[in-house]
Parts: structure tokens; sequence; C-alpha cells
């Protein structure tokens, strides 16, 4: 199988060296027609956060000269950065295994994670649209985003929260189970808490007020995602009409006091008020927790529910691995056939010429009536002697290696004399 990959992931180099191979969608394009022009016959580039990989179908040459990963690395001027064990080299069908399980998400660094068929279909994209991508990685790549469709139908591997943010807003989802009725008070502007309020907007929050010690960062934010700028200043008086607050800065000392809280629960009439700290130091005092109709949720319960929807996924990692092995004997059979059939065929039709030359040179022996039986007579001989054989060669048995059914076809193409064909 003249299928490759080379890759560099997060299990097979630290963050500060896979991130100097990083390909933007604007640099794709440039590599792609690269590596078509002067080695392969097809590619496609897959480039991410934690992973880039270079799938290629080779021509009939074997590669010579410098290393494909340190051409690879010169592409971005980051030769000196890497060595050899950064990277990763399949072939066969062990690269089909492999694009399954990244497509299925159990080869992510967060397991079953949803982003990366997207990705993988961008890149493809970007393959097709530059004619890089040909007939076998248009059916590998169409074959994983089947297996990645198929573990998200089949299985839960992308269940629940793995991460603070998506913990966090999947909790307050649960507080309140719509949304898009409720206000939710971020406070801090970081990665952290972008990244919470992208979670909360996903879930149709109602609004978003953001408030910031650099206001600019909260107006930034807010620009992005919607919602209302609010003064750090004024932090305890927007208290008085949310009903979620998520807090995520970095101070030395509690940002809001358990006094602050009682009094804002006063302010709003004893609502329920439910805060999630995920401030390390913690943001709101622990104490805040013992007032009536205030719920308080700090890093240790998140983690709490991550731990739990992680092991839930690892439960869900053997389905997967079933469906991979269904689909990786189907796409097996699919690229034997590709020999198969075209062998089949030929011989069917070396045994169809052989069948009408002496058919025909017998032909005066037979009156016109009987000519037509004979016809039929010699098809049936034909197809009754073939019939066997190539349900065997073509059907094969699940024991069969590839090397095994490569070696039947040569044999049958050499004692037939078969023309080979591509």
């Amino acid at each position: 199988m003249n299928i490759f990959c080379l890759g560099i992931n997060h299990r097979s180099a630290p963050i500060d060296v896979r991130e100097k191979l990083w390909f933007s969608a604007n640099e794709i394009p440039t590599i792609l027609s690269f590596y078509k022009e002067k080695y392969f016959k097809e590619t496609v580039l897959v480039s991410t956060c934690n992973r880039t990989e270079l799938y290629y179908v080779q021509h009939n040459t074997e590669l010579s000269g410098e290393p494909l990963w340190k051409i690879l690395a010169q592409q971005k001027g980051a030769e000196l950065f890497f060595q050899e064990n950064h990277f990763y080299s399949i072939s066969s069908l062990n690269v089909v295994k492999h694009i399954f399980g990244v497509a299925s998400g159990i080869d992510s660094m967060v397991l079953g994670d949803v982003q990366i068929l997207n990705q993988m279909k961008e890149a493809f994209a970007l393959a097709v649209e530059n004619q890089t991508a040909g007939f076998l990685l248009n059916r590998l790549f169409t074959a994983a985003f089947h297996v990645g469709k198929r573990a998200r139908a089949e299985t839960e591997i992308a269940e629940g929260a793995v991460s603070v943010s998506y913990a966090a807003a999947e909790l307050a989802s649960k507080i309140f189970e719509d949304l898009s009725n409720h206000t939710a008070l971020l406070i801090g502007a970081g990665e952290t808490g972008e990244l919470t309020a992208k979670h909360l907007a996903g879930r149709n929050l109602g609004n978003l007020i953001i408030t910031n010690r650099t206001r600019k960062r909260a107006e930034d934010l807010a620009g992005k995602l919607g919602g209302r700028v609010a003064d750090f200043e004024n932090l305890q008086a927007e208290l008085s009409h949310v009903d979620i607050v998520i807090s995520s800065v970095e101070a030395p000392s509690y940002i809001l006091s358990a006094g602050d809280i009682r009094q804002a629960m006063k302010a709003r009439g004893n609502k329920p008020l439910f805060v999630i700290d995920i401030g390390l130091p913690r943001n709101i005092d622990p104490e805040s927790n013992t007032i009536d109709n205030v719920f308080l949720h700090d890093m240790d319960a998140l983690n709490q529910i991550i731990s739990i929807n992680l092991a839930h996924r690892n439960a869900e990692v053997p389905k997967i691995q079933q469906i991979i092995l269904d689909e990786l004997t189907r796409f097996k059979n699919w690229h034997d056939s590709l020999e198969v059939i075209p062998t089949i065929q030929q011989l069917r039709d070396r045994f169809e010429s052989i069948r009408s030359s002496e058919v025909e040179k017998h032909r005066h022996h037979f009156a016109a009536d009987k000519y037509e039986e004979l016809e039929i007579l010699t098809k049936r001989i034909v197809n009754k002697i073939l019939h066997t054989p190539m349900a065997n060669l073509k059907n094969g048995t699940p024991e069969h290696s590839e090397t095994e059914t490569r070696n039947k076809i040569h044999t049958l193409r050499h004692l037939f004399g078969l023309e080979k064909k591509d």
C-alpha cells in the first residue's frame, strides 16, 4: 500500500519544538505544491497546535538525499531545532489505522477532541483546491471522516467536559436549564476567561458582562463575543443583577469576601447566585458557600467533574477501536481490489478470447442453430471454471495478509501471462 505519513505531535516532541513546525492556511498551498512538484504523486498537510502530519503517496522510486523530516523543517527555516526522534514515520496499512485514530479523537492530547475532525477537513479541502490530493488520499481522508462521524454517532467519546473552561460552562448550564434567561458576569479576560465565555455563548447565554483590571482587554473580548463591559472597581455592584459569576484572575488575596457576597445577596433579595471560582489562588472567599442560596464551586469541584468525564471517555475507547478495525478491514479490501478486479477482468478476457477463437475455428462443423447452442455451452463452461478461483481471489479470507493477496495476484498473472497494467 503506497501510502505514507511523516508526523510530529504531542507524544513525540515538546510544545516549544512542535510549535516551530506549525503551518498556517496561507503557507500550506506553497508546501503542497513544492512536494507535489518535486517528490510525491499526492500529498496532504495537516497542521494544528498539537500535530503536523504530511500524508503522501510516493512515485515508484524511493526518496533519496536529505531525510524528509529535515526537508519539512527547512520549509519553516527551523531545521536546527529538530532531531530525527521528534518525528514518526508510518507506512502502508499503519497509516490508515493512524489517521482513523486521529479522526476519531483517541489520538488527541485531549481524549475525544472534537476540533481535530474539522481541522482535518480543512487541510484536505486545501489539498483538493490545490490539486495535490489524488485517488488514494481522497479515499483515505473520506474514510477517515466516516470513522470520525461514526465515533461521535455511535459512542460518547466526545461527551462531558474535560477542560476547566468547558466544565465551568457545563456546570452553569446544569444549574440553569435555560441560560437564555440569565446573565453571567465574567471576572477576568485572560485565556481561561475567554474560553469560558465562548462556551457560555455557545450555550445560548442571555447576557454577558465582562470586567477586567485592564479595561481594554475586557472591551476586546466583548467586541468578539458581544456583551457589556463593567468597571472592575464597581464589581460588587454588578452582583446584584447577575445569576452566574465566573472568576479567573491572578490576585494575591480574595477579590470578593464573604461579606461582599452577603451584602450582594441582600441587594438581590436573596435570589440564587451561582459562583465558579477558577482562579489560582482562589478569587472568592470559600466561606461564601455557607451563605443561603449561594452555590460556590472551585477548581477542585471542576477537576472532579473532569476526572469523571475522562473516565467515561476512556471507557468508550474499546468501542472506537472496534469501529477502526471494521473500517480498516473495509479500506484494506477496497485497496486489495485495486489489483484484484483488473486481474479478474483480464483473466476473463483471456479465457473468452481463447473460447471464442476456438469456437470460430470449428464453426463450419455445426449447423447455424447448433452454433448458438455451442456459444452458450462454452460460455457456461468457462464461467464455471473461473467462478471458484475468482471468488476466492476477490473475497479472500480475514487471515490473509496484504502480502499473501499480492503474491496470489502475481502468481496468477505470471501463470496466465497477463500483461501488467497500472
